[in-house]
């Protein structure tokens, strides 16, 4: 529906010549602004209807509620409404009338972020994206798809299992994929396949304003470019600050003819690493290379009831062709022996393979029941693989010292590890030292030349860590190009800036 018709619905109802009457003077203006949204809030229902329909806008409070929080622990920040667009005219014509009437836009895949990207700091409108959940464009010759942003990656791999095709970038739970690109997600395949700012081809883009681009020009596709900015990438991490991802065109790969994992414990962080800086470079194309350290893999034990020594540990997989994951296997065991690497179990076949990674799948809900009863908070940094080792044995020194629990696993293979802090919400003085030792942990990794967060994002508890992170000239130069792009400050406004 365009503008135009947008405009006679509201003078039919009678409400533009209110709306055009100058406001009353107030002397307490944050009453006055808050009022003010709301009136516009009230205009724009309507207008939000006559684009879905009724069922595709709510006011419900459980509905509210349940689109202001993700999986971190900030606090749930309801939006003022929820909408469901059906495809990106519809996604267009409800930004336009959020830009209109200076609603905040909020959009939400499948709310499994960590870093509180979804809560409405300011209110406004929820754009819940999961009912454009259709596969398009698939172009198995040229191992690209294009996708709309309610489709997961589960559900992108179910349709291509008999194309021979899958999409690797795993960021562990099932995130749809225009999600994964807004908050450059990774995860435990990266090492080999890249994370999402590698993996993104083309977006296409709804602005602030309801205008529709594609980051690489539409229906562009190639494997790679020289022209212009690289702008595609300037969206990919902007975690909905920038604009309304609706389609996102996805590099594939092809199903490797045989997969090998493993198993192996260590004496100690420096010789898991060691080794790990060792089948790196040698060349050995590793698909996956995790770290859990001893009291993750004692929790996984008892959580899972394996027997695996309660010491540093390694999981790998290899793949490729049957004749080259031999040799593959046979130098990786041969590094890891070298290192002090004991214990190893390997395994071929999908079941005995599954049952091998159940520790690592199951790490968070391993972590949650060292603490039944309280609740489980993940955050990330990145590092050099050469700081891995200091970084690691100091968190785990800080750890000890201010009494937290929080068992380590990382994609060590990227530098990148999680802390899982177990922590009880209703004790403020250890939520308290939770938040002082994250600041800690990251400013311990901003020292050796790391980031704040490898795959987390920013959001809201990063964002003063952001600003240390990449210096002021880096910081007015994202402002610059988030007030260009959104001068009204309407898109997920308090995140990120």
């Amino acid at each position: 529906m365009s503008f135009a018709r947008l405009v006679q619905l509201h003078l039919l109802q009678g409400r533009w010549a209110a709306h055009r009457r100058a406001p009353p003077l107030r002397t307490d203006r944050k009453s006055y602004a808050a009022g003010e949204q709301s009136r516009e809030l009230d205009r724009a229902v309507g207008a939000f209807r006559a684009v879905t329909g009724d069922e595709g806008v709510s006011v419900g409070d459980a509905v509210r509620e349940q689109h202001g929080r993700d999986e971190s622990v900030h606090s749930c920040r309801p939006p003022d409404v929820v909408v469901w667009p059906r495809s990106v005219e519809e996604v267009s014509a409800l930004a336009r009338i959020c830009h209109h009437h200076r609603l905040p836009i909020i959009p939400f895949g499948t709310g499994t972020g960590l870093e509180g990207g979804v809560g409405a700091l300011k209110g406004g409108v929820c754009f819940d994206l999961r009912k454009m959940d259709r596969v398009l464009d698939l172009h198995a010759e040229d191992f690209d798809v294009t996708v709309e942003p309610g489709v997961t990656r589960t559900a992108l791999n179910s349709h291509l299992r008999d194309s021979g095709l899958w999409f690797p970038v795993d960021p562990g739970a099932d995130a749809s994929l225009c999600g994964m690109a807004a908050t450059s997600a990774s995860g435990t395949n990266a090492v080999r396949y890249g994370t999402m700012r590698e993996n993104v081809l083309n977006l296409e883009v709804v602005l602030a304003d309801g205008t529709v681009f594609h980051t690489a020009g539409r229906g562009r596709r190639p494997r790679k470019t020289s022209a212009g900015y690289n702008l595609t990438n300037l969206f990919v991490g902007s975690e909905g600050t920038l604009g309304i991802l609706t389609k996102a065109t996805l590099r594939l790969y092809g199903i490797p003819e045989a997969m090998v994992s493993a198993v192996c414990s260590f004496p100690s962080v420096q010789a898991a690493v060691d080794s790990t800086v060792q089948i790196l470079q040698c060349g050995i194309p590793i698909a996956r290379i995790e770290f859990l350290d001893d009291v993750m893999i004692d929790a996984c034990n008892r959580y899972s009831r394996l027997s695996y020594p309660a010491s540093p540990t390694l999981f790998l997989e290899f793949h490729g062709s049957e004749r080259s994951l031999e040799e593959q296997v046979s130098m990786a065991e041969e590094l890891a022996g070298a290192n002090g690497g004991s214990d190893f179990s390997w395994a071929r076949d999908a079941e005995t393979r599954g049952k091998l990674w159940k520790a690592r799948h199951d790490a968070w809900y391993a972590a949650l029941a060292l603490r039944p009863g309280c609740k489980a908070y993940s955050t990330d940094v990145c590092v050099p693989l050469s700081r891995l080792p200091q970084i690691i044995v100091e968190t785990k020194a800080d750890l000890i010292k201010n009494k937290l629990t929080g068992p380590i696993a990382g994609h060590v293979g990227d530098g990148n590890f999680h802390c899982l802090m177990v922590l009880d919400p209703d004790d403020p003085a250890e939520v308290q030292r939770v938040h002082e030792f994250t600041n800690r942990l990251a400013r311990r990794a901003l020292a050796l030349d790391g980031t704040c967060t490898g795959e987390h994002g920013v959001g809201l508890g990063k964002r003063a860590l952001l600003r240390e992170e990449v210096g002021p000239q880096a910081m007015e130069v994202m402002e610059a190009l988030k007030a260009s792009l959104d001068p009204k400050n309407l898109m997920n406004p308090g995140k990120v800036l």
